[in-house]
Formats: structure tokens, sequence, C-alpha cells
């Protein structure tokens, strides 16, 4: 959290001066000036759960390999189907998955198959055991009914996926399923993106860590937990920094080994403009800073951009920086509609868009118009189905249990001046994108 010192800080609820981004051109300039995607590494397919593909995924084979039965059964071929009378067939052996059946086909006979057993030569159709009869030891009946038809219940090779096909697309984060298909190809390993490395920490004299004793003004860092667990549930290598002091050979020094080691480096508190607040100074030395008010609420003291002198040298790359507010939500919102699409741009070369739902409002909400509001809502379905959506209490930034009770955010663009009873409002749910 920030030490404010100045009464000139900016704040999250000050009036909203001319230079002040919108979200939108925000989250665009970030994805503009980040050059995705890190290098590429090969690993075990087991390992690869939750990574970005590094390339198209090419099946190397058909998927089923071989002409084989749908269900449990009976096969034979559909020119012997029995037509307006009931037939009586021998049964001559039995296919099962993965011990074919040698059997040579003959008319007036049918080969027991179980699914996934290949078809014996000479066989199209299968019947589903359920619509057969026994009438002795190896003899069935099935119906003369019309209701059956040549090749059902039969899978062909490449049915599911042709040879050659490209089944699972570069920049896509492999799931269980994916696992799934990928082995039934017999590939062992996968090129991945290598995870982004992300440095934090946190800024701020009144900052203790937790066993430490909290002397009069001080409080926890509670920010850097917080952050630390949104980075927990991505895919990256986190460094954590600790709490930096507020002071400007402090706070270079953390940027210059922070730089060095991630290609993120993100901060909570020191982005305001207080007399105690060195961020901002120190990333002009170090890089350029992209932009740092965004018109919405909470979190407009939001600083972006690139750390590219470090030391006395260049890194190949820069390391992009996020100097998040200080206030507990703000550090949230920022982190969840900025840092996280951005990590994750850079990690697969690949856009995210969060989900958007409508839901109904339960309560009279308020908003100034000029800026973009977040505000911490529970999102529920009833019984008819529909969906609705209320507030978790009281919004200010400072209420992290506001974050912790909810499941969505309610968006309230610049124009909205808030909602009555009633109104449909945009809900944006927690970890639901495409």
């Amino acid at each position: 959290m920030n030490n404010m010192k100045n009464t000139q800080s900016t704040h999250c609820g000050d009036d909203f001066e001319a230079g002040a981004l919108s979200v939108e051109d925000a989250q665009n300039k970030i994805i503009s000036t980040i050059n995705p995607p890190a290098g590429k590494e090969k690993i075990a397919l087991r390992d690869c759960l939750g990574r970005y593909l590094a390339e198209d995924i090419i099946s190397p084979i058909n998927v089923p390999s071989h002409t084989n039965s749908a269900m449990d059964g009976y096969a034979l071929a559909g020119a012997d189907l029995p037509v307006d009378a009931d037939n009586e067939y021998q049964v001559v052996d039995t296919s099962y998955a993965g011990t074919p059946s040698s059997v040579a086909y003959q008319t007036g006979q049918v080969i027991r198959i179980m699914t996934g057993g290949v078809m014996p030569a000479g066989t199209d159709t299968v019947i589903m055991q359920e619509q057969v009869e026994n009438i002795r030891e190896n003899t069935i009946r099935i119906q003369g009914i019309g209701t059956h038809k040549t090749g059902q219940n039969v899978r062909q090779p490449g049915e599911d996926i042709a040879q050659g096909s490209t089944v699972l697309a570069k920049s896509r984060q492999v799931t269980p399923a994916d696992l799934g298909i990928i082995a039934s190809f017999g590939l062992s390993e996968l090129s991945v993106f290598r995870r982004p490395r992300v440095a934090f920490f946190s800024t701020g004299n009144e900052l203790r860590s937790i066993g430490e004793t909290l002397g009069e003004g001080e409080i926890y860092d509670s920010n850097r937990y917080t952050l630390f667990g949104m980075l927990k549930k991505m895919d990256v290598e986190i460094l954590d920094m600790g709490v930096i002091e507020d002071s400007k050979d402090a706070i270079r020094n953390a940027f210059m080994e922070a730089a060095d080691m991630a290609d993120f480096v993100i901060t909570s508190g020191g982005v305001s403009v207080g007399e105690a607040d060195y961020i901002k100074p120190v990333l002009k030395e170090l890089g350029e800073t992209h932009f740092w008010k965004i018109r919405m609420k909470p979190g407009r003291p939001l600083t972006f951009g690139s750390l590219s002198q470090i030391a006395d040298h260049q890194p190949s790359r820069p390391a992009y920086f996020f100097g998040l507010p200080g206030n507990p939500v703000a550090v949230m919102v920022t982190f969840l509609q900025f840092v996280q699409p951005a990590i994750r741009y850079f990690a697969s070369g690949k856009s995210h868009t969060p989900i958007a739902l409508q839901a109904q409002s339960t309560g009279k909400l308020y908003k100034r118009p000029g800026r973009t509001e977040f505000q911490r809502g529970i999102l529920e379905q009833g019984d008819n189905g529909e969906l609705t959506v209320k507030r978790t209490g009281k919004q200010g930034s400072g209420i992290l249990t506001s974050m912790s009770l909810a499941n969505c955010f309610i968006l309230l663009d610049e124009k909205s001046t808030g909602c009555e009873v009633g109104d449909m409002l945009t809900v944006l749910p927690f970890d639901c994108e495409m």
C-alpha cells in the first residue's frame, strides 16, 4: 500500500483530467506495445497441461485408425440384413477390441463384436446386442422390420480425426481433453512457449511482512499475497521480491534486478505524485512510461511502461512494467483487467477476450459519468434460469471483502449514470474468457 504524503496525489475518486486513457484504449495500448511470445521449449506430454502450444498439432494418423464397431453387437454384411421376415444367423466368432476375428464371413452368419473391435472382412454393419434375440446356443434372430441400415454403428478410419489435419492450433492452452487427443496420436512430447517470468514487489515504509510486529501507523503487506494468488493461477514463473523501502536508490536497484530476471515487473503502491513516490522518476531513467492514468474506478493511477536500460547494458527484450495502485481492490481490478491479459498475450501470442453476460440488477446503482466502473457483484441464476446480479456491499477500493464475496464485475461504462432495479447490466464473471 502507498504512504501518501501529498494531498495532490492521484486518487481513484478524483475528477478526471485530460490525458487519462479510457479502459479500452489502455488495453489496446498494452497489447500493441507487447512483443509476444516468449521462447519455445519441448516438454513431456504430462507436463503440458495449461501450457500454450508453440506450433500446430497435426495428426500423424487417422483416428480411429481402422474400421471398428461403435457398439457391442453383431457384425454382418448389409446385403444380408433381413427385409420382410425375421432371419436367424449363426454366431461363428467374436471380435474384441485389440483382438480381431480371423474368421472369413459368410452369408447367414454373424460375428460377435465388442465396441472398438475391428470389423471382420466382408462385414460393414453392426446390430446392437439389445436388438437381437438369442434363440439357442450360437444362434440369434434379427427382426425383419426394416429399421436396420447398411453401415450402421460402424466407425470409419479418420472419422474423428483425419491424418494430416490440424487438430490443435498454435497458441492454444492445453486442456485435459487435449492431452487425451494428443496421446491418441502416440506423441510423447510437445513444443510449448516458455512460461513468462514475473517479478513483483510492494513499496511503502509503512508496510510490514507477516510475522513482524506492527508499529504505530504500520500495516501488513496484503497486496503481495493477493498478487501471488492471482499469479499462481496463471502459467508463470513467480519471483517475489518482498517489500522495497520508499527510496529512489532502493527502487532503482529493485527495478534493475527484476528487469534482469523477468519479462514482467509488477509493483503495488508508489505510482502517484506524492513526495515519496519514486516509481515514475526511476522508470523514466531506466525506460519509458506509456501511460499512467485511466478513466476508471477503482484503479485510476495505473502505470504501464517498459524497462530497457538495465545497469550498463540493454536486455535482449524489454521488461514490461505495471505499477498498480496501493489500495487492495484496485490492485485486483487492474491486475485482472490489464496485467493478466498482457501476460497471457505475451505467453501465447493470442488475445484473450473476457466473456460478458447480461444480468438483471436487483438493486439501484449510482455512478458518475466520465469513467468506467468495475463494481463487485454476485451473479446468481434463479429457478427460472434468469441471471440476476447484486453488489457485494460497500465498494471502497480498500474493502477487500468486496472482492472476496464477489464472483463477477458489474461493468458500468463511461456514459452510464447507474441503473434502476430490474435494469439489465453487463457482468464479467471471474475466470471466464474466450
